[in-house]
């Protein structure tokens, strides 16, 4: 099946990323890393709002204790919305100044499960990471250049990450202890297609990928069977996130980063925030138990 996406908002962003659909404040948020902010979108009133970050920011969720917590380059941030103000909660990789925080998800635990990865796109010094009240574990899963995701399965205990630059998906089990176990290859895609980028899992535990460079997203069975297609009207898709009262419309955020001038003129929609019915609900986001 191949379903095509709308337009939601047209935003401009230069790299679209983490978009999390936020019960309590029934909205959307998202941030656009390069330009250093974070957005926040009503579907029902159209509102829109936006704020600057001092670093670039990779993704936004909120926080059981109030307010939310922010990925910044330099590490995990309380952010208060209505100041406007962050506030470092816990430093990342205070040693690798080159890098920075980029995708995340919370687990039905409350647990912040995050990659960082070299600003450049380049270097191996990519690893994903774990964060419970207060306490930050490095996983075993280390030496990416782009990490993407990670995705949780409904029942909290498969955690699904992303190796962008080897076009793979991949799963395991996620230990009590913040560890991760033994990984598994899930799929691998052929990078003339697009490049894998933040993972999302619905309800049902299927696997929503959107692709870089694929002007496309695709749903995937736990076992890599291909399900569907979603096609967009630009090229480079970054993430999907249920959204709406019944979590049953999925949003996408996308990407003018690495597009040439021509190929801008030609993808004026570049960056915007995207919608489509997925047939299929989402699982809602708990606040990170900070």
């Amino acid at each position: 099946m191949t379903r095509e996406a709308h337009l939601a908002l047209e935003v401009g962003a230069q790299l679209g990323e983490g978009p999390v659909w936020v019960e309590r404040d029934q909205a959307l948020w998202f941030t656009d890393i390069k330009r250093k902010k974070i957005h926040r979108y009503d579907p029902e009133s159209g509102d829109h709002h936006s704020w600057d970050t001092p670093e670039q920011a990779g993704f936004i969720f909120p926080a059981k204790s109030g307010g939310y917590i922010v990925g910044l380059q330099s590490g995990l941030h309380r952010f208060d919305s209505k100041k406007g103000k962050f506030k470092l909660l816990v430093a990342v990789e205070p040693g690798s100044p080159d890098n920075r925080l980029n995708d995340g998800v919370v687990d039905p635990k409350g647990r912040l499960w995050f990659g960082t990865m070299d600003d450049s796109e380049k270097s191996k010094t990519g690893a994903y990471y774990c964060f419970h009240r207060g306490k930050l574990t490095r996983t075993n899963v280390t030496s990416i250049a782009i990490t993407n995701g990670p995705a949780v399965s409904p029942d909290g205990a498969i955690l699904y990450w992303v190796d962008t630059l080897r076009g793979t998906i991949s799963a395991c089990e996620i230990w009590g202890d913040g560890q991760l176990g033994p990984s598994q290859l899930v799929v691998r895609i052929d990078p003339r297609e697009g490049h894998p980028d933040g993972p999302t899992v619905d309800r049902e535990g299927a696997i929503w990928i959107s692709l870089y460079s694929g002007s496309e997203a695709r749903r995937y069975s736990p076992a890599g069977e291909l399900l569907e297609r979603v096609r967009f009207p630009v090229s480079n898709i970054t993430k999907i996130a249920f959204g709406g009262r019944d979590l049953n419309t999925a949003f996408a955020t996308t990407a003018q980063h690495l597009l040439s001038p021509e190929k801008l003129l030609r993808e004026p929609l570049a960056g915007s925030l995207f919608a489509f019915q997925a047939g299929v609900s989402g699982i809602p986001t708990p606040p990170i138990a900070d």
